[in-house]
């Protein structure tokens, strides 16, 4: 029973191929799937397993629901989703009817080109499926046809240039991706304010009920997990609706809650670095001069 539900890991694309029965791939760092074409069915999916390379993936219509690390995707509209490589993907299901693509991008194919950095800067490879991309029907032709582009230079003899001219086309798919999300955050500002609300309560929580003296200071992953969203989709959500990242709000509620602190209590500044998570009392003097421009001391004399 262990075994059988033990992660296969896909280190080639050919690897993979070979094992769902699908025809060889036309390059072996490279592949598009075309979902018109191509048969993915459950049975192929049924358990867990890794891939070693990219993969985005677009559903123009079909169902698809699936475990990405802990949560759940379920999608009847279809849309974008982008594994980086040692992702595990299990408990896919998919209708028997599906209209798109799947493109897989092993990073070798990558090598010696500037992509092979950039694509690290890609977020969304590090969002959970859950968070995956909506598309508008304008959007959906623009993804259509760079796939369609990148299948058909595929199809083609290969030449010196090939490799060039496909390194480009995956790019122009990953900046639209980019944008689109952009697009996506903007036009869910309101339910990104309701989780805003919610993770503001979680830190007020935190530092309230003394959390922070037990454990520490919060983390990105933390607060990610209680949130139920990937660390990277949460930084990218705050950079749209506050400016700033994760790591720089909890640093905003910190001191918002130092400062209260300082000016209702007569605890010293060294009992409240350790209340609000600091190990060490200077670790705190210095990140509170950074933000105010005053020490702690300086800043609860100025309300005496």
């Amino acid at each position: 029973m262990k075994q059988k539900n033990k992660l296969r890991i896909f280190h080639s694309i050919t690897e993979m191929h070979r094992v769902f029965g699908l025809p060889e791939p036309l390059h072996p760092l490279i592949s598009m799937l075309d979902h018109n074409k191509v048969a993915i069915t459950r049975e192929m999916l049924a358990h867990p397993f890794v891939l070693n390379f990219y993969n985005v993936t677009y559903n123009e219509f079909a169902v698809c629901r699936m475990r990405y690390g802990q949560t759940i995707y379920d999608s009847e509209e279809g849309g974008m989703f982008f594994v980086s490589p040692g992702q595990p993907l299990k408990g896919i299901e998919t209708a028997t009817a599906s209209k798109g693509f799947t493109l897989l991008v092993h990073p070798d194919f990558l090598r010696n080109y500037a992509l092979d950095t950039k694509i690290k800067n890609y977020g969304f490879f590090d969002y959970s499926v859950n968070e995956s991309l909506h598309l508008s029907g304008k959007e959906k032709m623009i993804i259509s046809a760079i796939g369609k582009s990148i299948d058909d230079e595929l199809e083609t003899a290969t030449d010196d240039i090939s490799q060039d001219v496909l390194i480009s086309q995956i790019e122009l798919l990953l900046n639209y991706s980019q944008r689109f999300y952009k697009r996506q955050f903007v036009m869910r500002k309101p339910l990104n304010n309701i989780l805003l609300e919610k993770l503001d309560k979680i830190l007020d929580q935190y530092f309230n009920d003394r959390t922070a003296l037990m454990k520490g200071l919060p983390t990105v992953q933390y607060l990610a997990g209680e949130l139920n969203i990937s660390p990277k989709y949460l930084g990218d959500m705050l950079r749209t609706l506050t400016g700033h990242n994760t790591q720089q709000h909890i640093h905003f509620k910190l001191i918002e809650k130092a400062k209260e602190v300082l000016t209702t209590s007569n605890l010293t500044v060294g009992e409240i670095a350790f209340l609000l998570g600091f190990e060490h009392p200077q670790s705190f003097n210095k990140l509170f001069k950074s933000k105010t421009n005053l020490s702690p001391l300086e800043f609860r004399a100025s309300f005496n």
